[in-house]
């Protein structure tokens, strides 16, 4: 019985905090990636600048800090619009735009990005977590507007009898 009752608060503490698996990045690594792209810029090959400038968008869009991520976001968008890329790094850019998109809590447009990846490559695992975690969160958003709502609408059908069984 206790483990039922552990396994039920695990879910529920899980479903209130959000409980993706989507890693985190910390200001450490951001700054370390700034140095890293800072460094490839002074004369280094295109393709090791793009892979640099990649795992800042990496650091910055899976950050806790919502500046980092709108950043992330700007830099992937700029990268899609420019030159063209082989399927494999628009598979990568597209994904990592859809991370910084669930970060900031668009996640119709994340789950669209994330489909988009799966067209590229239908058995991406990455992009099918990606896709279960927005979808989850759109349906607990969802559910706790319903609750709101719902305890809204008790509220004022409990205010209301209690207004009428005092004209009585």
């Amino acid at each position: 019985m206790e483990a039922k009752i552990g396994e039920f608060f695990d879910k529920v503490t899980s479903f209130f905090s959000g409980g993706d698996q989507i890693p985190w990045s910390d200001s450490d690594v951001v700054v370390g990636c700034e140095r890293e792209v800072a460094e490839a810029e002074k004369g280094s090959s295109d393709e090791l600048k793009n892979e640099c400038r990649t795992r800042l968008s990496w650091a910055l869009v899976h950050s806790r800090r919502p500046e980092d991520v709108q950043r992330g976001i700007a830099m992937l968008e700029a990268s899609l619009s420019g030159t063209g890329s082989t399927p494999e790094l628009m598979r990568e850019k597209l994904y990592l735009l859809a991370v910084g998109y669930f970060r900031s809590g668009d996640y119709p447009r994340s789950r669209q990005l994330a489909e988009r990846c799966l067209e590229i490559q239908p058995d991406w695992r990455q992009a099918m977590n990606l896709k279960k975690a927005v979808e989850d969160r759109i349906t607990k958003d969802g559910a706790i507007g319903i609750g709101i709502a719902a305890t809204a609408a008790a509220l004022v059908a409990g205010g209301l009898a209690a207004a009428l069984s005092r004209r009585r």
